[in-house]
């Protein structure tokens, strides 16, 4: 199959907009990429068929809102598009993604590569496919770390939007009873599902497909979402179905920029900040509600 590799570079206070775009467009995740300036470059794939040239158009009028909106020129953020196969896909992937500790004890490691674990080690075997999900962007290397102090025993948890799967994987490894991970993108969760398997928590971890926490079932005392902070946003709407009493939401994949509006939010729906881990321009929160 060809795939079309979209990418677009931007401050790093828009990308979870761009990324916005991305999603509307089709695209079952994003590749953020630092640049030295402080601009980011955000990279999708989209299948390169007969809906690719509607998709890009979609994706381009997204930007185009966006930069009325916000009141940049989109012409400063000109779109590239270039045209892969499967193989190149997956090669240049694997030319970028290697064995990598995060936090005290967490070790992501591709399948393609080996490695002989250390006493302590938590190694989280990873192919992350079309999902890219890697566990090495900062977004979710501070969930791993996170995970670390979180995860007691016996908890459930949700991870809600799970891309690869890689923190429902590390959450089940620290003794998680339950965890249900899912994905708005069946791609997603099909990879997410393979990766479960690679690591033998099966068991312990259900996947699929679900918008936000539309098809969870009971309540967790943890819930993850390592998303964009418009989706988290949203998300606080479903917390009091989903969320044990006690229980805490650990959200990423936000800006710095954006801090203040998912703290906002959070405020209006009755909930305070425990705690925050910050890297290289992005946060993740920990929080709780107001009353416990």
């Amino acid at each position: 199959m060809k795939w079309a590799e979209v990418a677009i570079e931007a401050e790093a206070r828009k990308t979870d907009l761009v990324a916005a775009c991305f999603y509307d467009a089709g695209a079952t995740g994003v590749v953020l990429e630092d640049l030295p300036d402080g601009r980011v470059t955000v990279r999708a794939y989209l299948p390169d068929d007969d809906e690719l040239d509607g998709r890009l158009a979609a994706f381009r009028a997204g930007i185009e809102e966006l930069a009325a909106a916000d009141g940049f020129d989109a012409a400063a953020c000109p779109v590239t598009v270039q045209h892969v196969q499967d193989s190149d896909w997956e090669n240049n992937w694997k030319a970028y993604f290697h064995t990598q500790r995060i936090g005290k004890h967490f070790v992501i490691q591709p399948t393609w590569e080996t490695y002989t674990p250390l006493a302590g080690d938590v190694v989280l075997r990873l192919d992350p496919e079309s999902a890219f999900g890697t566990g090495t962007h900062p977004t979710t290397a501070m969930c791993l770390r996170a995970l670390e102090s979180m995860v007691r025993g016996g908890e459930t948890v949700f991870d809600v939007g799970t891309g690869s799967g890689v923190l429902a994987i590390a959450a089940a490894k620290l003794g998680a009873g339950r965890v249900v991970a899912k994905d708005y993108a069946r791609a997603s969760a099909e990879v997410a599902a393979k990766n479960v398997a690679e690591n033998g928590v099966g068991d312990v971890v259900e996947t699929g497909v679900s918008d936000l926490l539309a098809t969870f079932d009971g309540k967790a005392e943890l819930i993850v979402a390592n998303i964009i902070a418009d989706i988290i946003i949203r998300l606080f709407d479903e917390l009091d179905e989903h969320l044990a009493p006690h229980g805490r939401l650990l959200a990423s994949g936000i800006i710095d920029e954006r801090v203040k509006d998912v703290t906002e939010a959070a405020v209006a729906h009755g909930f305070v900040l425990e705690d925050m881990y910050t890297d290289t321009g992005w946060a993740a929160m920990v929080l709780k509600r107001v009353s416990e």
